[in-house]
C-alpha cells in the first residue's frame, strides 16, 4: 500500500537532515515541496534526483487531487520549506485528505525551529504554547497576544524581520516586560540567540534581518519580590566594597528580580545613613 511520508527537512544547516529522510527522499515516486528551489538545493547536495511538484499555500487545495492520485501509484514525500510540514507550513490539508482515503501516513522527524529555540532559550520547557506566526495587522496581533496573556507556560511564536519591532512593542504593551529569547537564523551562519527582557530586545534589534523564533516567558505565578532587610544588607556590602550605585543596583536587581528604580531609590535613602555613620566613626577615632 502506498505511503505518504511527512518528512522534516533542515531549518538551515543542510547537515541536519537525517539518514532516514535521505533514504525516503531517494526512494519515493514524488516529492511534494513547498519551495521547489530550496528543496532542489537540498536534493542536489545529496545527489537525489527524485521528481518534484510544488505544493504551497496558494495551490495546496488545487493540488490535492493530483497528489492523492499519485499516491495510488506509489509513495510520496511531503516536505516544507524548512522543518516539519504542517507546523505553520502547508501540509495539514494533504495529510487530512490522505487520512480520509485510508492512505498510510508515516512521519520522518527532524529539525524544528520550535523545539530548537525552546531548548536554548533558558526559559521553562516543561509546558509551552506554540502560536505560530502572529497576524500581520496590529489589531489582530494584539488580540492574539491578549488570548495568551494569562498562559503560565512558555509561549513560542514565529516572526518575519520586517514585523519584528512592531511585534516586540505589542508584546511589551500586552504581556509586559517579560523575559524573552529572540532566536535569529537558527542553525545558519548568522545564528544569534538573544536573551533578555522584551524592552531590551527592542533596543538590540534596531535593524532586524533573517528569520526569527520568539520564546516568551509565561505569566509568572511567583509572588512579587520584596525589598527586605537582607536586600538592604546586600546593597550596604556593595557600598562598603566601593561599588557605584549603578553597579550595585544592576547586580542586586538581576539576583532578586526587584525593579532597578526601587533599588536606586533605596540606595539614595540608605546612602545618607551610611555616610552619616561613616562620619560618626571618623569622629570617634
Amino acid at each position: 500500500m502506498p505511503i505518504l511520508y511527512v518528512v522534516a527537512t533542515p531549518i538551515g544547516n543542510l547537515e541536519d537532515i537525517s539518514l532516514r529522510a535521505l533514504r525516503v527522499l531517494r526512494e519515493v515516486k514524488l516529492i511534494a515541496a513547498e519551495d521547489t528551489r530550496k528543496t532542489r538545493r537540498l536534493l542536489t547536495a545529496y545527489e537525489i534526483k527524485t521528481h518534484m511538484t510544488s505544493y504551497f499555500e496558494h495551490n495546496k487545495l488545487t493540488k490535492l487531487d493530483y497528489i492523492i492520485d499519485q499516491l495510488k501509484e506509489g509513495d510520496v514525500a511531503l516536505v516544507s520549506e524548512a522543518g516539519m510540514p504542517g507546523i505553520s507550513d502547508p501540509g495539514y490539508e494533504l495529510i487530512a485528505a490522505a487520512s480520509k482515503q485510508n492512505i498510510q501516513i508515516v512521519p520522518i522527524p527532524g529539525a524544528s525551529a520550535i523545539t530548537t529555540a525552546l531548548a536554548v532559550s533558558g526559559l521553562p520547557t516543561d509546558r509551552f504554547t506554540f502560536i505560530g506566526f502572529l497576524p500581520n495587522k496590529a489589531v489582530a496581533r494584539r488580540r492574539a497576544l491578549e488570548a495568551v496573556k494569562d498562559e503560565t507556560g512558555t509561549i513560542i511564536a514565529l516572526e518575519a524581520p520586517h514585523r519584528l519591532t512592531a511585534t516586540l512593542e505589542d508584546i511589551l504593551k500586552i504581556l509586559g516586560d517579560r523575559r524573552i529569547a529572540v532566536c535569529r537564523e537558527l542553525t545558519k551562519f548568522h545564528e544569534e540567540i538573544y536573551r533578555g527582557t522584551v524592552a531590551e530586545a527592542i533596543k538590540h534589534f534596531s535593524a532586524p534581518r533573517g528569520e526569527f523564533t520568539l520564546v516568551i516567558e509565561g505569566k509568572g505565578t511567583k509572588e512579587k519580590p520584596q525589598l527586605t532587610d537582607e536586600v538592604e544588607r546586600q546593597l550596604h556590602q556593595m557600598y562598603l566594597a566601593g561599588a557605584s550605585a549603578k553597579e550595585a543596583v544592576s547586580a542586586v536587581a538581576g539576583e532578586t528580580g526587584l525593579k532597578k528604580k526601587e533599588l536606586y531609590q533605596t540606595w539614595l535613602r540608605l546612602d545618607k545613613v551610611w555616610e552619616r555613620n561613616r562620619q560618626n566613626t571618623r569622629r570617634i577615632r
